[in-house]
């Protein structure tokens, strides 16, 4: 059943058009990606959405009474407010119930009232409805179900009385994302909700969304995330919407088959239309009445294909390429019982690791673990407290810091690069910020006023630049959009150092990395594999865990759970069966309105043989519709 419509939605900001009729569903229930370049207009389709702003022309249908939830990149939080305080205004209905129902239990005491019966029945059934209410809503266990949300999703509970305007851009995401979970929208319109999540964050998330009752629709670039959520993605390109019945991976094939499909299809026409051409200059050439004449029809044969678009290529990514100017000793990277704390803040002590050449490796573990701190120390940008690390010979370091410390804002983009490799000609800086997508006058902009994703390549670009042969990068792929995440990933494919990388990217960890190491508690474990094999095995490691505290066997748990999965694709298989009857539904009754539609025709109601077949087909389709409303109750029951 349609639960958000959008009809031919336009909208442009003077000259530049954002959408251009623009055709998008959502049905109830559904969960789906919208991906696109930075820049694409998604914000601006979500903001339309959710009616911060009008379109300049088409139409918006919201089923009746439903809620939408939108989370933004710009936060809507009090900032003088505490973090548990804030996200409990989601249930200031249940506290003001709670406080009428407190009220009432007095006033039910109170001999006065007890005296006027009239009126103490009249406060008994008030009192009656309300806590049936109130326990209807789960007013008993809102305040642990907030708890859980912020802590699931990385909130420590030792930070819950803590202001708002305390905290980092990360946590103010997450109370923020609590706060619209805990609400229940019927719509949620999440915009890059994963941006500052852990690994142990974004999993709490993805199960939270997969259990959801509701309709999703997602922003994000990131592809592991859309993977495991969604089931439909839409592709926001040049101002328009393309739609697939798939998540990200499928979207990807689908695309690239559409692609080469068109691209075949306008291929063939334009060699039909350059024949066509052939043909009529040759009869015009001859210049004769019946020749011109031959022209002429070949002329209007011309003029009635409908003209195939060029299928565009694939959208520009940075062309990034890592080069090294010399090979590193095979001892990188040599760490043993190193430690550090800030304060009373301990992060991490007894670290002891070795990376050699050519490996790949990434480390993880929740925010705050000392993971970028001992990046810094790596780099030699902070001291170390104790212990001992060792940069191996002949070792040149690149490092990409996540907060772009090394960009200087007063600085213009081009100046940016120049100051830091001099020799370089203006012809060779100018080519390799084009390379970045950096053109035209994109150059002389101040850093300042670059967004996060194109100061992210700026500082990729300088990595680059360097030809380093160890590579430290924290989380370089956030602000990146999908097309130069990709670019990146390649190119670390084809480099010839070492890497070392700080990443919550999973789709990333997955393709690039062969090793881990996981940051928890003063203990650092490897993981000989990317990330898939780190789950494989956490699992593992799990399962022994619960052999251990319920006296269960693997084979007893691997049963359990090859049951619930069962479980879970029959019951994934009838709601797809659901839909397919409520889809059929949708389209018959479409086909009655028309057949309706048609007997109040004068050349029909005129005409007895074809109001008799217009009846005969509305009665045929009518007993359609109660069959499949018959299926539709048997299979939702």
């Amino acid at each position: 059943m349609t639960i958000v419509s959008l009809k031919n939605i336009s909208k442009s900001y003077g000259i530049d058009v954002i959408l251009k009729d623009i055709n998008l569903t959502l049905n109830e229930n559904e969960k789906a990606g919208l991906v696109g370049i930075n820049g694409a207009g998604k914000s601006t389709l979500f903001k339309i959405l959710y009616g911060q702003i009008k379109p300049d022309s088409g139409e918006i249908y919201i089923m009746k009474d439903k809620k939408i939830g939108y989370l933004s990149q710009s936060l809507d939080l009090d900032e003088d407010e505490t973090i548990f305080k804030e996200v409990m205004k989601v249930f200031k209905e249940i506290k003001d119930m709670e406080k009428r129902l407190h009220e009432l239990e007095k006033l039910i005491a109170d001999p006065k009232n007890i005296k006027d019966e009239d009126y103490h029945n009249k406060l008994l059934s008030e009192y009656g409805y309300l806590q049936e209410e109130y326990e209807r809503r789960n007013g008993y266990s809102c305040e642990s179900y907030a708890k859980g949300v912020l802590i699931g999703l990385g909130v420590l509970e030792e930070d819950f009385n803590k202001e708002i305007k305390y905290l980092s851009g990360g946590q103010k995401t997450r109370v923020a994302l609590s706060k619209m979970l805990l609400s229940s929208p019927d719509i949620l319109l999440l915009d890059e909700p994963t941006n500052h999540l852990d690994l142990s964050a974004l999993s709490y998330l993805e199960n939270f969304l997969k259990d959801y009752s509701g309709t999703i629709l997602i922003i994000s670039h990131d592809r592991y995330f859309l993977d495991q959520i969604t089931t439909k993605t839409f592709e926001l390109k040049d101002g328009m919407i393309e739609e697939y019945d798939g998540n990200y991976s499928f979207y990807i094939s689908e695309r690239r088959k559409r692609t080469e499909q068109r691209t075949k299809e306008y291929d063939l026409q334009q060699t039909e239309i350059k024949r066509l051409e052939g043909i009529i200059e040759k009869y015009r050439s001859f210049n004769r009445e019946k020749s011109i004449k031959q022209a002429e029809s070949r002329e209007k044969q011309l003029s009635k294909i409908e003209r195939i678009d060029k299928p565009s290529s694939l959208e520009k990514a940075a062309r990034i390429s890592f080069d090294i100017d010399y090979k590193s000793g095979n001892d990188v990277i040599v760490v043993e019982n190193l430690s550090k704390s800030f304060g009373e803040n301990h992060l991490f002590s007894n670290l002891s690791f070795l990376i050699r050449r050519g490996e790949r490796t990434a480390l993880i573990g929740d925010n705050g673990k000392g993971k970028s701190t001992l990046f810094k120390i790596l780099y030699g940008e902070i001291e170390k407290d104790s212990g001992f690390f060792k940069i191996g010979k002949n070792v040149k370091i690149g490092y990409y810091d996540q907060e772009q410390k090394n960009l200087s804002p007063d600085k213009t983009v081009i100046d940016e690069i120049w100051d830091e490799y001099p020799d370089m000609t203006v012809t060779g800086v100018r080519n390799a910020l084009a390379a970045f997508l950096f053109t035209g006058d994109d150059v002389f902009k101040n850093v300042s006023a670059l967004s996060g994703g194109e100061k992210c390549r700026l500082s990729l670009l300088k990595v680059m630049l360097s030809r380093s042969n160890l590579l430290l990068l924290d989380e370089p792929t956030n602000h990146l959009d999908i097309l130069s995440r990709e670019a990146l990933e390649d190119a670390l494919l084809e480099y010839k150092g070492t890497l070392f990388v700080i990443s919550h990217d999973r789709y990333f960890l997955n393709k690039v990395i062969n090793r881990i190491f996981e940051l928890s508690k003063d203990t650092l474990t490897e993981y000989k594999g990317n990330y898939s094999y780190y789950v494989q095995k956490k699992n593992a490691k799990e399962d022994e865990i619960v052999v251990a505290t319920d006296g269960k066997t693997k084979t007893e748990i691997k049963e359990e759970r090859k049951k619930l999965r069962e479980e879970k694709e029959k019951q994934k298989a009838l709601n797809n069966t659901i839909k397919e009857v409520e889809k059929s539904i949708e389209e018959k009754e479409e086909t009655l309105s028309k057949l309706e539609n048609m007997m109040c025709l004068e050349e029909v109601y005129s005409n007895p043989e074809k109001a008799q077949e217009v009846a005969h087909n509305v009665n045929e389709v009518k007993n359609e519709i109660e069959k499949l409303y018959t299926k539709w109750e048997e299979l939702s029951s």
